[in-house]
């Protein structure tokens, strides 16, 4: 696997690969990476001839309250992990490569409406910074392929629209949730759960199996979205959000809409989860 921390060299390298035929594929990731993360290199794998990883913690998704000093970072280890997955190259550049006029000098992109709500509202400006840096990567790389995990899933349907708002020539991907045996979504933030909020953690997921099952039995969206709410408060967790949307583009579900998806933000002492499942109503 090669590793490229410089624009100009990493773009001369998928330039010849380019040159030669081959599909290319690309993983964005900050690092600290799990089983989830080598999932979607497998994906890339599938559907690509070559497979480039970036591994970039990027500043622009974090406010200035929140973890970006202590995000995890395990470079060392990634870069074992990407290579016995079979990766081809890692894009692994430094905050100067990115941000070279500064992060407050950087030019923003803006996805509306879809980036105001949900982890939008509790985060102003996350998704400004993860719509920023992936339009970076994308041309910095210029993918054939772009896989993101369905974990996310607010996130993928940013990207999604930004793709098709800008006429990107790439396809995006998506991966399922991959999860711990007993349901929590495996995420890089799960290590600061301490052993009580780890025992706790998978309640969330359970929560929105109940909610799917209930929608699935004809039950009203605003009543799902309480019961959810008022049943993770109860067992400990600080709800932020527990909310039922169209899966298409997180509109407030209409009666003839079928295809949901019941998205949830939660903290456990100060650790934030996100968790969601789709779910197919009768109509």
């Amino acid at each position: 696997m090669q590793i490229f921390t410089e624009i100009a060299t990493a773009r001369a390298q998928i330039a010849d690969w380019r040159h030669a035929g081959l599909r290319i594929a690309l993983v964005p990731t900050m690092g600290a990476l799990h089983a989830g993360h080598l999932s979607l290199v497998d994906l890339a794998r599938q559907s690509s001839d070559r497979v480039v990883v970036s591994l970039f913690v990027n500043p622009l998704q974090f406010g200035p309250n929140e973890d970006f000093d202590r995000y995890p970072r395990t470079f060392a280890r990634d870069c074992e992990q990407l290579e016995a997955q079979g990766a081809h190259a890692l894009f692994a550049p430094p905050d100067a490569q990115m941000y070279p006029e500064g992060r407050e000098g950087q030019t923003r992109v803006h996805v509306p409406g879809l980036s105001e709500m949900l982890c939008g509202q509790s985060r102003p400006g996350f998704f400004d910074g993860v719509a920023t840096v992936v339009t970076k990567l994308f041309n910095t790389v210029q993918p054939d392929a772009a896989i993101f995990g369905e974990k996310d899933f607010q996130q993928l349907v940013v990207i999604r629209r930004l793709v098709r708002d800008l006429n990107l020539p790439v396809e995006v991907l998506a991966g399922p949730t991959v999860r711990e045996p007993d349901g929590l979504a495996m995420s890089s933030r799960n290590a600061y759960l301490s052993a009580e909020e780890r025992a706790i953690a998978p309640h969330l997921q359970l929560q929105l199996q109940k909610a799917a099952q209930a929608l699935r039995q004809g039950a009203e969206v605003a009543g799902v979205e309480a019961g959810g709410l008022a049943r993770l408060n109860a067992i400990g967790l600080r709800v932020d959000y527990f909310s039922v949307r169209r899966a298409e583009d997180l509109a407030s579900p209409r009666p003839s809409d079928s295809a949901l998806v019941i998205l949830a933000a939660a903290y456990l002492g100060h650790t934030r989860l996100i968790d969601n499942l789709s779910v197919e109503r009768a109509v």
